[in-house]
């Protein structure tokens, strides 16, 4: 009798076990970069302000999603899913020690009281080899777990995906609670180095248990002579890619090209939005589809503007709301300081406490006929949403008046916006996916994740905004967070509103 998870696949705990894993390294270290960039010489941070800081954060989030696309591209047609999460592990591993290695160097006396490009080269270059990482790693280890079930398409496979994301929520949960102490009160290389450590063992045990993946992911069969040229073809376009990336951060590096990171941040945003659309309008308008077909690309366009609008505001998570932890927030809890990134642990453990909750609610509704549909459910979420930064603003006249704000109002915070998460996170990937045209599948799941990856990057953006620092900055703040309810509030009240004209666009998907 062959093996089991948990009545499922053996194979699903050793892809649970990587993502949870990949999940620590990432939750792990981005509890500390916002604060490791805005820190001072003195504090072992990087003296940036925060301004830049923010546009650096959005960059680097932003770069995890949107080379997921090129990363499952690649797997699908030259490594076979198996090897590109073996390798993105490899590659997120080295980022993450790339990082830590100032650290190293100031514990054999190598060291300056400026930051100088010992300190800024491995950890600009740490960012891109974890953004790379990522893009290989995260489609395609989600991808190897449907593999399991090709089979069973009904509940099992359904409960399967379910385990698997209770993992990432296990490592998202866990994460800051071991690197965010040893970051902020002991070296923040040493957090960096964590997370890199957990990477690794992400990595033995995917490769001590990958027999339990037999047959699935494989490298693509490669039978024609037409098959081979293009194989060939496609590895030396990636070799020319690769040496031309190499070249152009060579000289980032050496400063003969200048980065102004808010200046790429921006012009970043503008082409998401420019080429997302420029694919939608060809689509649209020369991809040879029917009447249904084109209101439904529509559609996708429109949930693609509301989700980037919902991700923008929740993904302030570690860029606003973590600053706000470190600078405004009372963190002596029993006389005792937490370190700011601990509250990033919140929203995953409300998450693994809401998640049943939720899906019990709706499958109680559906049964009564009563279930929301998927443009309300998206309302929703942007409506809590909302909701949680009204609290900010209270929080944030607290600041005002001089005094440290109490832990709780980023608590219920936390909590209105992981409703707001659970509303509308599992219903866009899924809605996109029954939208879209069956010859564009692979394209529209490419503009749910532009969505997602414009959202990070508009999030650290307004992180470097609302940070109160800056004379009268702080003054401003309560309002900022205003403006973020009234936008998501109103946005949330618009698509009700357009309700019965995006349901007709959507035809037979509700």
């Amino acid at each position: 009798m062959s093996k089991t998870f948990l009545g499922h696949p053996r194979g699903l705990a050793t892809l649970f076990f990587t993502e949870m894993f990949e999940r620590f390294s990432f939750y792990g270290m981005r509890a500390l970069l916002i604060l490791f960039m805005t820190k001072s010489i003195a504090e072992g941070g990087l003296a940036f302000d925060d301004k830049t800081s923010g546009a650096i954060y959005g960059l680097y989030v932003m770069g995890v999603y949107i080379l997921a696309l090129p990363g499952g591209w690649l797997a699908d047609r030259l490594f076979g899913l198996k090897k590109a999460v073996w390798y993105g592990g490899i590659i997120i591993a080295i980022g993450h020690f790339t990082m830590a290695i100032p650290g190293l160097l100031e514990l054999v006396g190598v060291g300056s009281e400026e930051v100088t490009q010992l300190d800024t080269v491995p950890f600009f270059l740490g960012l891109i080899l974890i953004c790379v990482g990522t893009g290989l790693l995260k489609p395609n280890v989600s991808s190897m777990v449907g593999s399991l079930y090709v089979n069973d398409t009904g509940a099992r496979r359904d409960a399967g995906f379910s385990i698997f994301y209770s993992g990432i929520n296990l490592g998202a949960l866990v994460a800051p609670l071991v690197t965010s102490p040893l970051g902020e009160f002991v070296n923040w290389h040493l957090g960096f180095a964590a997370a890199g450590l957990f990477m690794v063992f992400g990595l033995i045990q995917y490769k001590t248990t990958e027999k339990y993946l037999d047959g699935i992911g494989d490298v693509p069969s490669i039978e024609t002579p037409e098959e081979v040229a293009g194989q060939t073809n496609l590895v030396k376009w990636l070799r020319i890619i690769v040496i031309g990336i190499i070249i152009l951060l060579t000289m980032a590096f050496m400063g003969v090209i200048p980065i102004d990171a808010i200046i790429l941040a921006d012009f970043s945003g503008v082409l998401i939005v420019f080429v997302a659309f420029l694919f939608l309008g060809y689509v649209l308008f020369l991809g040879g589809l029917e009447g249904d077909e084109k209101k439904k690309v529509i559609a996708i366009g429109i949930v693609f503007i509301f989700s980037a609008m919902f991700w923008s505001g929740f993904e302030q998570a570690g860029s606003t709301l973590n600053i706000f932890a470190d600078r405004f927030t009372d963190r002596n809890i029993f006389g005792m300081e937490i370190a700011a990134g601990i509250f990033q642990s919140i929203n995953p453990l409300f998450l693994v406490l809401f998640a049943p909750v939720f899906a019990s609610m709706w499958i109680w509704l559906a049964k009564r006929n009563l279930e929301p549909s998927s443009p309300v459910k998206f309302a929703f979420g942007l409506i809590l949403l909302g909701v949680g930064f009204l609290i900010m603003v209270f929080a944030a006249k607290v600041a005002v008046s001089g005094e440290l704000a109490a832990p709780g109002w980023l608590l219920l915070t936390y909590m209105f916006h992981t409703f707001g998460e659970l509303s509308l996170s599992p219903v866009g990937l899924s809605l996109t996916t029954k939208l879209a045209p069956k010859k564009f599948y692979s394209q529209m799941m490419g503009i749910w994740f532009m969505s997602v990856s414009l959202g990070n990057l508009i999030a650290g953006r307004l992180g470097g905004e609302i940070s109160g620092d800056g004379e009268g900055a702080l003054d401003k703040m309560p309002d900022q967070f205003m403006l973020i309810v009234i936008t998501t509030v109103a946005s949330g009240v618009l698509l009700l509103l357009l309700y019965k004209p995006i349901r007709s666009l959507m035809g037979d998907v509700k």
